[in-house]
């Protein structure tokens, strides 16, 4: 899967990179007919904590589904959105199986 990544105001470490695309292509394995996901990384500038904001908008043939997370670090708020879109994607196989 195409995974387009972008980052507001700091540069993304490969590192990172790296594991979002690990993440994202384990989504193939819930709903094949994925096109391609983008994901936008931003730190919010406040004294909490949860400061990290993960947007992954995922582009399907007729529709697209976005999930936004705010979490301590990127790699759990990836992983909690990645956890969202695998239940959104269930969800449209079913349902697709359903009219078939």
């Amino acid at each position: 899967m195409e995974v387009n990544t972008q980052s507001v105001n700091f540069n993304v470490e490969q590192e990172l990179l790296n594991f979002i695309q690990k993440r994202m292509d384990k989504l193939d394995h819930f709903y094949d007919r994925v096109i391609y996901s983008d994901v936008f990384l931003k730190v919010q500038n406040t004294s909490a904590k949860e400061n990290k904001i993960v947007e992954i908008r995922v582009h399907v043939p007729g529709d697209e589904f976005l999930v936004k997370k705010n979490c301590k670090t990127f790699e759990e708020a990836i992983d909690s959105a990645a956890d969202s879109l695998e239940r959104i994607l269930k969800k449209r196989k079913q349902k697709l199986r359903a009219y078939i």
